[in-house]
């Protein structure tokens, strides 16, 4: 099944609610600056790569800075979130629905909550069934990366059933969740992941002050 398209709804969705100048989780940005990065990641393949790629970074992070500023007001961020609403160009990588669904799945998921979890009031949302088992699929491939940091072996327990090592290690932390909670908790919302910890002590403790995600 195809869930990237509604994903990307969703997002719009959530940051057209909050409007610009609200906070999200990502250090730094309100959702301006949140729905810039979305936008130039899938029309500016050099600011995309400047997420990663470090000779490119200030260059990114001053484009995503233009775009926000340009976007401060309630009409121009919603033209912006209607922009990025319409999908990627024909000439894009994401354009690619494999390519579309790999980058974009977590991605989204993870970003419309860092929207909804950024206000003292929310809640976890309930999600489809096959839904959650996409989401899963997804972690499961990047699940030894986004621990790569963590000095502990690494168990992603689903309630449902499955179980995955992320990392081998003499001693290892099981981290308990539905795959949504497990997302935002291996993506770095440690604080705001509801995950439940299996383990030493100790061993729990690191995990808890350790560099978690990209």
């Amino acid at each position: 099944m195809q869930f990237v398209e509604p994903s990307r709804e969703v997002l719009s969705e959530t940051l057209l609610a909050a409007g610009p100048g609200a906070g999200t989780l990502c250090d730094g940005w309100r959702t301006q600056e949140l729905a810039a990065h979305l936008y130039l990641r899938e029309h500016n393949p050099r600011v995309g790569l400047g997420m990663v790629f470090k000779p490119w970074k200030k260059s990114t992070e001053k484009a995503t800075a233009k775009l926000a500023a340009e976007a401060s007001t309630p009409e121009a961020f919603a033209a912006l979130v209607a922009k990025f609403r319409a999908g990627p160009p024909k000439l894009s990588p994401f354009a690619l629905k494999a390519v579309d669904s790999s980058a974009n799945l977590i991605e989204f998921f993870v970003h419309t909550e860092d929207v909804r979890r950024a206000t003292d009031r929310w809640a976890p949302r309930t999600l489809d069934a096959d839904y959650s088992e996409a989401l899963w699929a997804e972690l499961l491939k990047r699940a030894a990366i986004l621990y790569r940091g963590v000095d502990l072996g690494i168990v992603l327990v689903n309630p449902n059933g499955p179980r995955h090592v992320a990392k081998r290690a003499p001693v290892s932390v099981a981290i308990i969740g539905d795959p949504g909670e497990l997302i935002m908790h291996a993506n770095g919302r440690t604080g705001q992941a509801l995950v439940s910890f299996e383990g030493q002590p100790d061993a729990v403790a690191l995990l808890q002050t350790a560099d978690v995600g990209l």
